[in-house]
């Protein structure tokens, strides 16, 4: 078990976040119940933010697919950071945050048009565009709308970073970017160049996520570097930005070894100085996204023990009141968690158990083979490191609702997401006239159960 941010053990053998003991939070807000540590998460930023400061211009981006809500779209601003987003969801969420559009990057793969039009008229800073297509639609769109467009180029590098499968981006074989092996890098910045509305500020590249190599995104920057220097030469474009992604890894389980911001800026930062050194570049600015590491560790998830099933000689089973609704990643990439028995933190785990979730799936399962400390039912799990993916990657299969979050600091605890009742469950369903039934009729017009 390891503790981050305010986490601590009380005077009582509970855990504690944010200076609340967590079964306070459970008995007014339930559970399952997602908990941000608002000091954690503010103290994650910073330390990128100045990691890479000390190294001159730079910018470091918070991506909103890892925990995206009004409330943490408004830290981030207040933490002087830039903001990633995927979808017009995201950019949308951010916006009724009064996040500066200026500083608000929009990436993905496949960007809809209606999705482009609210990007160019809302301004956001940087459309990264990913591909060919991309490129013709939002010249269409600039055109149009009678806009100007900053861009970046997404490129395909080439670099496996050790990771799982599932979440390597930047090997040849993907579906992100440009690739860079077989000339379509250079393709896409010619282009660009031929258009009239979309003016190319720089490239972006992103190797992977959980990731620990620094060697990995050292030699990722000295490509990049390279390319800055044939597009000049080709082009006459001395491009000013430089978007070297992320993926920074975490601590989620005994054998992750998670490096210090530092050690990333240096990796990045001195191979890039020596590298434009060597090809007569300007620095320029430089642009990281840390992903899952700043959310990732600031947030648990609380859990009450119900069912256990016992199998002599084989394992026992202890089920919470979640489980892939509120967490799909240990189904979907095999993910490891570390948990402990809330309301005896203090106590050693003396039973090897597997935490089922409440889902009619084999394969919901929170965490195999985990020692704790003689769970019963009623008990409180503690989660740890589910601050990222978690809540956004969260479905109502079986029609299960979606848990609340809270954000905690200084002994304050304030609701930032509210759970889901059953009534949000059947909010967007329609029922067609030929359907309709009287009974039917008044249940879904508001009549009690």
């Amino acid at each position: 078990m390891r503790l981050t941010g305010t986490m601590r053990i009380n005077a009582q053998g509970h855990l504690e976040v944010g200076g609340i003991d967590v079964l306070d939070l459970v008995r007014e807000f339930g559970t399952p119940l997602y908990v941000l540590d608002e000091e954690g998460f503010r103290a994650n930023c910073r330390a990128f933010r100045d990691a890479f400061a000390k190294y001159g211009h730079s910018l470091v981006i918070y991506a909103s697919k890892t925990l995206s809500c009004l409330a943490a779209c408004i830290i981030v601003e207040e933490e002087g950071l830039g903001l990633d987003v995927v979808s017009g969801g995201e950019l949308y969420t951010a916006l009724r945050a009064s996040f500066p559009p200026e500083r608000i990057f929009f990436h993905g793969n496949n960007k809809t048009l209606d999705e482009l039009v609210m990007a160019v008229e809302s301004r956001v800073g940087r459309v990264v565009v990913d591909n060919f297509y991309e490129i013709e639609l939002l010249e269409n769109v600039c055109e149009r709308l009678g806009r100007t467009q900053n861009i970046l180029l997404r490129i395909t590098p080439g670099v496996e970073a050790h990771t799982h499968e599932y979440i390597k981006t930047g090997q040849i074989d993907s579906k992100f970017g440009f690739t860079l092996a077989n000339g379509d890098a250079l393709k896409a910045v010619d282009t660009v160049c031929r258009t009239k509305n979309l003016r190319l500020m720089g490239l972006h590249c992103h190797i992977g996520s959980q990731i620990f190599e620094m060697d990995a995104y050292a030699h990722a920057t000295e490509i990049m570097v390279d390319l800055l220097a044939e597009i000049k030469n080709r082009f006459g474009l001395e491009l000013e930005e430089l978007n070297m992604g992320g993926g920074f890894g975490i601590y989620y389980h005994s054998g992750d070894e998670p490096r210090q911001p530092e050690e990333w800026a240096k990796a990045v930062m001195s191979t890039l100085r020596s590298k434009t050194e060597a090809n007569a570049l300007r620095m320029p600015k430089v642009i990281v996204e840390p992903g899952r590491a700043i959310a990732g560790p600031a947030g648990i998830t609380l859990y009450t023990l119900g069912s256990y099933k016992e199998i002599p000689g084989v394992r026992k089973y202890v089920a919470v009141d979640g489980g892939m609704t509120d967490n799909p990643r240990p189904a979907l990439y095999g993910s490891k968690y570390e948990a402990v028995i809330a309301n005896r933190a203090d106590r050693e785990p003396d039973e090897l158990v597997s935490v089922a979730g409440r889902c009619c799936e084999s394969g919901d399962m929170l965490i195999w083979d985990i020692k704790l400390s003689h769970p019963q039912p009623g008990d409180i799990l503690a989660v740890f490191a589910t601050g990222a993916y978690n809540y956004s990657m969260s479905s109502n299969y079986n029609r299960v609702g979606r848990p609340a979050m809270v954000l905690v600091r200084d002994g304050q605890a304030d609701l930032i997401v509210k759970r889901e009742s059953y009534e949000d469950l059947i909010r967007n369903d329609v029922i067609p006239e030929r359907l309709a039934r009287g009974d039917v009729v008044k249940i879904a017009a508001g009549k009690k159960l």
